[in-house]
């Protein structure tokens, strides 16, 4: 059984991208208003920006300290 790359999974723009989708769709579902959906989308979408940037470059930072 393979290991898991959870780091590299999580900095995913598809997963985020999905997760953000699903989080508009159960919005809508649930009856929100279309700037609280917009607001909650642009959170998430905000949030995956952050967490795909910090996870390239802690990968980054490790190659270096590899190669010294």
């Amino acid at each position: 059984m393979s290991k898991i790359d959870w780091r590299r999974k999580l900095s995913s723009r598809k997963l985020w991208a999905a997760a953000a989708g699903i989080v508009m769709g159960l919005a809508m579902v649930f009856g929100l208003d279309e700037g609280t959906v917009s607001s909650v989308a642009g959170a998430v979408v905000s949030l995956a920006s952050i967490v795909a940037y910090i996870a390239a470059e802690a990968k980054v930072d490790a190659e270096s300290v590899k190669k010294e």
